[in-house]
């Protein structure tokens, strides 16, 4: 079972707030790996909202997206991509 980590920076002006993690918790759902994401030794279950939104990570905040399991990488780059292009926010 592989395990992939990828460092990135929260760019939106908002930060992981509740309408970022649930874009991040839903396409982290489509993966059958684990997923999760570090912050300042904090740790969040990538595939809730809740528990990604208690990281409290504002904009330049740099966090850490892991996953295991079969499909890690695929789940890594799309999901580090999604933070990369703000979450789809216009700002």
């Amino acid at each position: 079972m592989s395990r992939i980590e990828a460092e990135v920076q929260i760019q939106n002006e908002l930060g992981l707030h509740l309408r970022a993690a649930a874009a991040f918790a839903k396409l982290a759902e489509g993966y059958r790996c684990e997923v999760s994401m570090r912050r300042d030794g904090l740790c969040a279950n990538g595939k809730s909202i809740i528990s990604l939104v208690t990281l409290a990570a504002s904009k330049g905040t740099r966090v850490v997206v892991v996953a295991e399991g079969d499909d890690a990488s695929e789940a890594v780059s799309a999901l580090t991509e999604l933070i990369e292009r703000k979450f789809g926010e216009s700002t």
